[in-house]
């Protein structure tokens, strides 16, 4: 019966409310604009379930066993849910729309872009309540049981399959550092900066010792000498701007700081590290929804709209 129940098609429940309802086979099929064969083949199959007594066919229509009209009661309260959740879709209207939307970004991206973020998601939702938050060990936890609607991150990580990933915009890279740098100025090559003091973004995995920068300067036989990890980007300006330390970013970070500036990448820097993307993931699941759609369309707007200050 487990297995029979767990198979069962649940057009049959609704034929059935309506055979039910009616008592008339020819009736219903008028009522579910199906032949009325079809009708009888229907019910065939939920006697193969239910039992050949759940209805008895009379001279003039069909008697419907106490079985039958407590499966036709209960019909209601599995198609309602159900009804609710496809009109939800059918009729999302993101001006009416008063839910919760939660969204993790990487600190980074949520200090530099997260006023215009806002403005863009409040302007498309007026009667949602958001939660901006930064990304943490959780996040992606968080993304499969549905807790949080949305994740932006830097770079593209090895995420589960559940997850649907798509880069939002690719973001030139460069080092930052003080205007008139002493050393810069003259070389931005590694073998003339790599004693230079480093101020590194720090990742979203807190336990990573060790990243891609660390593993570039010791490909070239050097060793980064990373004095500040930190998510905040005021620290690391100032700490730049008094000092001269350099970090691996990129020009969005000079925004309203004209005493930094940007210089080139070592010329021996691969390709694939001179650039870096911005990616938004959501689930697989979440594809078809109105609400999943339009936030990825917000996002994926704002960030193309941001011009990247010239190097």
């Amino acid at each position: 019966m487990d297995k029979q129940l767990a198979d069962l098609d649940l057009n049959l429940i609704k034929l059935l409310k309506v055979v039910v309802e009616t008592k008339n086979t020819h009736q219903a099929a008028k009522v579910l604009g199906i032949s009325q064969p079809s009708v009888s083949r229907g019910l065939a199959k939920l006697k193969e379930t239910f039992g050949e007594q759940l209805v008895i066919r009379k001279a003039h229509g069909i008697e419907p066993s106490e079985l039958a009209e407590k499966l036709a009661e209960a019909a209601d309260d599995m198609l309602l849910p159900i009804s609710k959740v496809i009109q939800t879709y059918q009729n999302f209207n993101p001006l009416e729309f008063d839910e919760e939307v939660s969204i993790a970004l990487t600190p980074t991206l949520l200090e530099v872009f997260g006023s215009e973020l806002y403005q863009a998601l409040e302007n498309a939702l007026p009667k949602a309540k958001f939660k901006l938050v930064f990304i943490n060990s959780n996040s992606l936890n968080y993304l499969l049981n549905g807790k949080l609607d949305y994740i932006v991150q830097i770079g593209e990580l090895s995420l589960p399959q559940e997850v649907y990933s798509h880069a939002l915009k690719r973001v030139k890279l460069a080092i930052v550092a003080r205007e008139a740098h002493p050393v810069l100025s003259q070389s931005s090559e590694l073998a003339d900066i790599h004693h230079l003091p480093v101020v590194r973004m720090a990742p979203e995995n807190q336990g990573s010792k060790r990243s891609a920068l660390h593993e570039y300067y010791a490909a070239k036989g050097y060793s980064a000498q990373v004095i500040l990890d930190t998510h905040e980007i005021e620290l690391i300006t100032e700490k730049l701007k008094r000092s001269d330390a350099i970090t691996y970013s990129s020009s969005f970070i000079t925004y309203n700081n004209p005493k930094l500036k940007c210089y080139p990448l070592p010329s021996n820097t691969p390709h694939s590290q001179r650039e870096i993307s911005i990616v938004g993931n959501y689930l697989q699941t979440r594809r078809g929804s109105p609400l999943s759609q339009l936030i990825h369309q917000i996002l994926s707007s704002c960030f193309n709209s941001f011009e990247q200050p010239e190097s």
